[in-house]
């Protein structure tokens, strides 16, 4: 996953190697030698991360920290302080002025890779819930983006060591309504139940792999959306980092400091209260104009204003989107033999499937009668094929229950999938090449998948 860096740092030798390890592995990288340019930069150029040292003349760090996150236009991007201070006292202070990570100097080039993919990542599943509510602003619908506090908050603290536990419990307990669980299969049921608002997951865990925990965490609803955070030894970079490649949103050193725990608990729980929000004022301001009455999907309209800024994103980004194209089979002689009341029953089931079978970040709409539109944003050619397939095999491998009709009743579907290719290409022609190949795909016998790349 490449993105957007800003280096902030006056000692220009500083600059040259994190931009050299960072341009490495392909990111774009600006760099600033003041906190006053940072802030200008930031304005002006849409990064995804901010590398951030301490010491500079003028504004610090932490004072430039601040600033970025009192801006409602810059306080959504990550921000690593990068400083040779290890004190605590330092680390609270980042905390306190908004730093979602530190980076201790000299700086290892894994942690720093690692961290930097990881913040992207989770970046942009808000930046996709950001643009969402800017579509329905679009499209004359309301957009609530107020901060949010993060106290007060449900915790589950997964850990099998009884005194570990209990200290960890009594740190959170005077802020926090703390649930403990010792049993990696019963956190996960916890974790489901859709009560909690963050997890916190211990690396030493000895009855369990805290790194499956952490995955299952990652691959279930309600949990999906979940904030995890691990808590490590020092010693045991290889699994922090793993952990941060499973989608884990924050870690905290041993031994514990109950006033950093609390800061980034804190921090967790604000962000995800304010994407809550921010999805449920989605969900509810647009959900009458870009909303398909019948299967409960986006709308043609919708898809045609989401689909241009997507668009934009990727030719800014350089990155992938893809497109598929599903129809299904026979659809008019279901209606003309069984009758329109069971074709409805047939298209909310299958779009019901096809809704629960895809990431948060991906759209699925309703283009027209039995046709609809799945698009993938940071997904090539090759693996929006995949999904198609399995959309495919999900479809006609289970009948559909149907009440008005026969008890069970047999559909299939094919799809067309198409991706971006780059600078110059457009929605309009991206559509169009994910409808030539769905073409295809009936041309060929239909209950197929067919991408077709130009």
């Amino acid at each position: 996953m490449t993105g957007r860096i800003l280096v902030v740092d006056d000692v220009k030798a500083n600059v040259r190697l994190l931009e050299a390890r960072l341009l490495a592995e392909y990111f774009e990288v600006k760099s600033a030698t003041s906190g006053e340019e940072a802030l200008n930069t930031i304005r002006e150029w849409s990064c995804d991360v901010v590398l951030l040292d301490v010491m500079m003349p003028g504004m610090d760090g932490f004072e430039t920290c601040a600033a970025i996150k009192a801006d409602p236009r810059t306080r959504h991007v990550p921000v690593v302080i990068i400083t040779a201070l290890d004190q605590m006292e330092d680390r609270i202070r980042g905390l306190e002025a908004g730093a979602d990570d530190f980076l201790t100097k000299p700086i290892n080039d894994v942690a720093l890779v690692t961290r930097v993919r990881n913040l992207i990542a989770l970046k942009r599943t808000s930046d996709e819930l950001r643009m969402r509510a800017r579509t329905g602003a679009v499209l004359g619908c309301g957009e609530d983006e107020h901060a949010s506090e993060g106290g007060g908050s449900r915790l589950l603290v997964v850990d099998d060591r009884a005194s570990s536990l209990e200290r960890l419990l009594k740190m959170l307990g005077a802020e926090h309504i703390v649930d403990g669980e010792a049993d990696a299969a019963r956190a996960v049921a916890r974790a489901a139940s859709g009560h909690y608002e963050l997890a916190i997951v211990n690396l030493s865990l000895q009855s369990a792999d805290p790194l499956r925990l952490c995955s299952q965490l990652r691959d279930q609803d309600p949990a999906r959306q979940l904030p995890i955070m691990v808590i490590a030894d020092p010693d045991d970079t290889p699994r922090m980092m793993r952990s941060l490649d499973l989608g884990v949103n924050d870690y905290v050193l041993r031994p514990v400091d109950r006033h950093e725990l609390l800061l980034r608990v804190r921090s967790q729980v604000s962000r995800k209260r304010a994407n809550d929000r921010l999805l449920s004022d989605v969900q509810k301001t647009i959900a009458l104009a870009v909303t398909d009455a019948l299967t409960g999907l986006h709308n043609r309209r919708y898809l045609e204003t989401h689909m241009n800024t997507l668009t934009r994103q990727a030719r800014e980004r350089e990155g992938d989107l893809s497109v598929l194209t599903l129809d299904i089979d026979y659809f008019k002689s279901i209606n003309d033999t069984h009758g329109h009341d069971v074709g409805d029953e047939v298209l909310k089931e299958f779009a019901r499937r096809l809704k629960s079978n895809i990431r948060g970040l991906d759209l699925a709409c309703r283009h027209g009668g039995e046709e609809f539109v799945l698009v993938m944003p940071d997904t090539d050619l090759s693996v929006a094929y995949q999904v198609g397939e399995r959309i495919r095999r999900l479809v006609a491998s289970e009948p559909f229950h149907v009440q008005n009709g026969p008890e069970m009743l047999t559909v299939t579907v094919s799809v067309g999938v198409a991706s971006y290719q780059g600078k110059g290409d457009t929605p309009e022609e991206i559509l169009k090449r994910s409808d030539e190949a769905l073409y295809s795909a009936k041309r060929e016998g239909r209950n197929r998948v067919v991408s077709q790349a130009a």
